[in-house]
């Protein structure tokens, strides 16, 4: 707009672009009041930050999801991490970083059109200030849209920004969960290794009541032959104690063989047990380590910040996405509007389309608007008329062709009838 009294102001790129977010028209706002494009900037400005913000929570989320498991403290970008050396591309897994960029743009821009509807879908209202009843029970439908976007935009910023104090719960709760499954892989085993050490010991025993009989067996004979016990040298006495001795050492050799090949058999046993053991705790570390996802990281978050910080976080999120419709229903009407509504009327106008205002009312008292579609009653109109002198026409050519056909009949009757 410009004139000898005031002239709009030039806008930028950056104007028109939160324009567009805001579903406004560009060609009527360049020829508005300064005042009505910065409105449309601020609400596209909102529009296009709720985008942005719902991109980069939906990736964090993503990302939250698909990354390797582990340990909730090794992800975690330290100062003295960073001083030995290590890279901050160390703690991030990049396939599950592209895969996040990715779906955090795509659901950005799904966040942003469904913002972009429910803004050029709300009305203007009354063209007041006040919010009336009518005006936020019709609104409900968006209003729940906006609520259920909020709570998917403000949970995955609320875990980052307590990432720090979820880590460490995180961390207090995965060696919790590990000692208790330790505890019973323990108890499972313990049952096991104390089998096979008391059947070892059973064995080793064994072996060493026959190494003890067989020792004693060679002292009595010894003793025999040094002449003790009334020194009988090397007689029948001898030779039975000596037969002793030889039947003593068969038996310990034959003990000692078949005891430390069963011994063998339960040492490898336990080595195997131990083996398993091993391998059962790392298999419950991985359990554990499987509970750093979104679910355990929601909970955590709740307990971290408690009720009234997590509720504050979300409000202030509701109220972000919120603003824009209870701001357009506040909005006063300034010529931006009443230029659309004129250029929507001379659009109508030339469609031939009529709108008869409050035209209906039912038994409560609410009315209705009238849609007359002009362009289509005359087609209707016109077709009527092709229709009903297509029928005259009809009509006249079967009157015709019956006169001409009973003529025909009284001139020729033969033509119409054959005796038998």
């Amino acid at each position: 707009m410009k004139n000898n009294y005031y002239e709009s102001p030039k806008a930028g790129k950056l104007m028109r672009m939160f324009w567009k977010a805001a579903g406004a028209d560009q060609y009527l706002l360049e020829r508005s009041t300064y005042s009505d494009q910065i409105k449309y900037f601020c609400l596209g400005g909102i529009v296009l930050a709720t985008g942005v913000m719902a991109a980069m929570a939906g990736g964090y989320a993503i990302y939250t999801i698909f990354e390797p498991k582990g340990d909730a403290l090794e992800g975690m970008v330290t100062t003295q991490a960073l001083k030995d050396g290590l890279k901050t591309q160390d703690f991030i897994h990049m396939p599950t970083l592209f895969i996040s960029v990715v779906f955090g743009l795509i659901w950005g821009l799904i966040i942003y059109n469904i913002d972009r509807f429910i803004v050029t879908s709300t009305g203007k209202g009354d063209g007041t200030e006040a919010i009336t009843r009518k005006e936020i029970t019709s609104a409900i439908p968006r209003i729940i849209m906006g609520l259920i976007i909020a709570l998917t935009i403000s949970k995955p910023i609320e875990i980052r920004m307590f990432k720090s104090e979820i880590d460490a719960e995180l961390e207090v709760l995965q060696d919790k969960k590990f000692l208790e499954r330790k505890a019973t892989i323990d108890l499972m085993y313990a049952e096991r290794l104390t089998t096979e050490n008391s059947k070892i010991e059973k064995l080793r025993t064994e072996i060493k009541t026959k190494d003890d009989k067989l020792q004693k067996s060679i002292i009595v004979f010894n003793q025999e032959m040094d002449g003790g016990a009334g020194a009988r040298g090397y007689g029948n006495e001898a030779k039975l104690k000596e037969n002793q001795v030889e039947r003593d050492r068969i038996e310990y050799k034959s003990t000692k063989k078949t005891n430390d090949a069963s011994i063998k058999s339960s040492l490898a046993k336990i080595d195997k047990f131990n083996h398993d053991q091993e391998a059962d705790y790392e298999k419950a570390r991985q359990q554990v380590n499987a509970l750093d996802g979104l679910l355990e990281r929601l909970k955590l978050a709740h307990e971290v910040a408690g009720f009234w910080i997590s509720l504050f976080i979300t409000l202030l999120f509701v109220v972000i996405e919120l603003t824009p419709i209870f701001f357009k229903m506040m909005l006063i009407k300034g010529p931006y509007d009443y230029m659309d509504e004129n250029v929507k009327d001379l659009a109508r106008a030339e469609a031939g389309i009529e709108v008869q205002y409050d035209f209906y009312t039912d038994k409560e008292g609410a009315e209705a608007h009238k849609v007359v579609n002009h362009g289509a009653r005359v087609k209707e109109s016109e077709r009527l008329l092709i229709l009903a002198a297509q029928d005259e026409i009809n009509k006249k050519i079967i009157e015709t062709w019956k006169k001409n056909k009973l003529q025909d009949i009284e001139q020729n009757p033969g033509s119409y009838f054959e005796e038998k």
